[in-house]
């Protein structure tokens, strides 16, 4: 049965995204890899709650003002991709999963291994952002 997720994509004025670099943990999936925000819905919990709970617990940011993007149907999951404005300066940012946090244009982005199929996510989103890439 598939597994139900939710992620963020954290966007600047600067037009870039907000990558989060997976711990290389050989035990986990995706060691190393950039990744967006992000997590797995709770029981009773709705997508919106979870992102806006995993955000608090990974690097204590209030999301509540989130919006969906998208829902994608990938072959192991159902991800409930959200939006926000967040010009954030990651010298105040406590990470607490994760190496590190960068942001990243969208030409950056295609020259990065993503984990999770999220490569797909991101291309969606800086296409559907006119003239920023």
């Amino acid at each position: 049965m598939k597994h139900l997720g939710t992620s963020i994509i954290f966007y600047n004025r600067s037009h870039q995204v907000l990558l989060v670099l997976r711990d290389n943990i050989p035990t986990i999936p995706y060691p190393g890899l950039w990744n967006l925000p992000g997590g797995h819905i709770e029981d009773n919990e709705t997508a919106k709650e979870c992102i806006v709970r995993e955000m608090r617990e990974e690097i204590e940011v209030n999301a509540e003002g989130c919006r969906l993007f998208r829902v994608y149907e990938f072959s192991d999951r159902t991800e409930h991709v959200f939006m926000q404005l967040a010009d954030f300066d990651l010298k105040n940012i406590t990470l607490h999963e994760g190496q590190m946090l960068r942001w990243f244009s969208g030409n950056e982005a295609d020259h990065v291994e993503l984990a999770y199929g999220f490569d797909e996510v991101l291309a969606d989103y800086f296409n559907s952002q006119p003239g920023e890439c």
